[in-house]
């Protein structure tokens, strides 16, 4: 598995399985056969609901703790629970998370930031970031942190490559990880000229040129799927490499088009929204 050097020196997979809007069962089945395919990170959240169910597939996967890279995120409903990172780590059977996150920018935020920080210091999380802090959030942030990021997770995909951000994060060496890699199943995108040519010299699929895109971009990418033949297709990417006049051709089609706009209302709905968590 190819790794980045992360800000805090840890090394840290390229490529992992997303189980965002996957059932418990089928991130449970995800997380065991991926890990058994290659992969070596696993991305979940408390408000995906399959924190236990991705704790049960590594467990089924046969790896040692120490093999696999867990990333996962606290929800604004938990942001000032004193016991929520510890509830965490209960949820998916370990002592600790490779990486950490705050959800949403939503609520008492900076409270949340703390609650990593603090996390961070106990060894409870090996690495922390952000996710959807863009803008004025990130802003405020850089005025507050003690602990800089190694991680921001946002959207990110040819179409939209994050240029004003990345002046930020290159400042202070945080890494980008992207959701909606594949532009949330844009058929425009897929169907871009320049990745069915490419697909044809690299005997790829479209959506691999993508994820190589997005691996030699210096992103860390985590597409999800409860489809094991897609699971590993998306890992069989690390074989070929981009030449930069490739990597020019596809910086050409950013158009600055994302597909989530969120609002101020859905901050606040985000808040006042807690988690149905599993029981067991």
């Amino acid at each position: 598995m190819t790794t980045i050097k992360l800000n805090n020196g840890i090394d840290f997979p390229v490529i992992g399985i997303g189980t965002f809007m996957l059932t418990p069962n089928d991130a449970e089945n995800s997380t065991r056969e991926a890990l058994k395919m290659g992969y070596r990170m696993v991305d979940t959240a408390n408000a995906y609901v399959n924190e236990r169910a991705v704790g049960r597939g590594i467990k089924a996967s046969g790896l040692k703790r120490e093999e696999v890279f867990i990333s996962t995120k606290l929800w604004p409903s938990e942001y000032e629970n004193p016991n929520a990172v510890n509830e965490t780590l209960e949820r998916l059977g370990v002592d600790y998370v490779d990486l950490l996150f705050i959800h949403q920018p939503a609520g008492n935020w900076m409270a949340g930031y703390r609650q990593l920080e603090k996390a961070y210091k106990e060894g409870k999380a090996k690495a922390i970031g952000i996710s959807n802090f863009e803008g004025k959030y990130i802003e405020e942030l850089q005025t507050k942190w003690e602990i800089i990021p190694q991680f921001i997770q946002v959207e990110a995909h040819p179409y939209f490559t994050q240029k004003e951000l990345r002046t930020t994060l290159n400042k202070y060496d945080i890494k980008l990880m992207s959701w909606y890699p594949l532009g949330h199943g844009d058929k425009s995108l897929m169907e871009e000229p320049v990745f069915a040519d490419l697909g044809k010299k690299y005997g790829k699929t479209p959506a691999q040129i993508i994820l190589r895109w997005h691996t030699q971009m210096g992103f860390v990418v985590i597409p999800g799927s409860k489809n094991v033949a897609h699971i590993k297709d998306n890992l069989d990417i690390l074989d070929f490499t981009l030449t930069n006049e490739e990597m020019t051709k596809i910086a050409d089609l950013d158009t600055n088009r994302r597909y989530y706009h969120r609002t101020d209302a859905q901050l606040e709905q985000f808040a006042a929204w807690k988690p149905k968590f599993e029981l067991a």
